[in-house]
């Protein structure tokens, strides 16, 4: 099952031509989760060819604008497409007033549900579970409440080994055996062990998108060991006290809570538009965390 993360845009908060606000698209089999909407998210999807209709959970981290201001674009447009599936929407306390207040002077009628959870940003809790996936909210230090999200594979069943399965099995012994469970004969006794036939499923993947923070090294604690962290770098370390003033982190910091965290790859972004060439930043991180790449628009990871 595919486990790929799309960077739709990874600018902070002025845009710049080839460079739009936050948005990512996990797609994970075939769910798809929209972490962030900024201005332009709907072109940079329709670039990308994704569509809009897989999209049934979308997880805002802050509502700065550059984090969201893209989203009732969106939803106008899914109602435009005659959308009628519901809509699962997670961000931070006075969002649904956002959406209820521009919904109501635009006339705006939706022609599906969205159905609005509101995640407590200073916690460390699940909001969200499906057959896919579990979402765990990150507590972030920002100017304005907001949170990252983590999210982890849920377990897959054992595969059968096709050349080590006896003759006759019906579906339904086939599918106990996927499950983990022996096949026993009418008085109890196993007669066939689904660890002799079957092999582990691959290991669970991870994913970690940390939005708008001042360095924060607890948060390592709560991703540690994941398989893909994205950290916002906004500033090169020399401007450190800029970034504390603006709640934001640096390269260098992104790649030291990487490494702290054990993570197997980073990817940096949310890149001020004082920096027209990002080499710098790529390499102050890497000198931290050498498996590091920028969150360019465009790049797909799979996982």
């Amino acid at each position: 099952m595919d486990f790929d993360l799309t960077i739709l845009g990874s600018a902070s908060a002025t845009p710049m031509l080839g460079r739009h606000h936050t948005a990512q698209v996990l797609a994970v089999g075939r769910k798809q989760y929209l972490i962030d909407c900024g201005e332009s998210t709907q072109e940079r999807l329709i670039e990308q060819k994704i569509r809009f209709s897989r999209t049934d959970c979308i997880f805002i981290s802050h509502l700065h604008g550059d984090h969201f201001f893209g989203l009732f674009g969106l939803l106008g447009t899914l109602h435009l497409q005659g959308r009628t599936e519901p809509l699962r929407l997670f961000g931070p306390a006075g969002l649904d007033e956002v959406l209820t207040t521009q919904l109501r002077c635009s006339g705006t009628p939706l022609s599906f549900d969205v159905q609005f959870t509101c995640v407590d940003t200073t916690q460390h809790q699940q909001v969200y579970e499906d057959a896919a996936v579990t979402v765990n909210t990150l507590p972030m230090r920002h100017r304005i409440p907001c949170c990252g999200y983590l999210f982890r594979e849920k377990p897959g069943r054992r595969r059968l080994v096709k050349d080590l399965l006896p003759t006759g099995l019906v579906p339904e012994q086939l599918q106990a055996l996927t499950r983990g469970e022996d096949l026993r004969d009418d008085v109890g006794h196993v007669w066939l062990r689904h660890l002799d036939v079957t092999e582990p499923p691959p290991a669970p993947r991870s994913y970690a998108y940390c939005s708008d923070t001042v360095f924060t090294e607890s948060l390592a604690d709560l991703v540690r060991g994941v398989d893909l962290l994205y950290h916002e770098s906004t500033f090169l370390h020399e401007m450190l006290e800029r970034a504390v003033q603006t709640g934001h982190s640096t390269a260098r910091q992104a790649g030291q809570l990487a490494r702290l965290a054990g993570a197997k790859q980073l990817l940096i972004g949310h890149f001020s538009s004082r920096y027209r060439d990002l080499e710098p930043l790529l390499e102050e991180a890497r000198r931290e965390f050498a498996d590091t790449n920028l969150a360019l628009e465009g790049l797909t990871v799979g996982l």
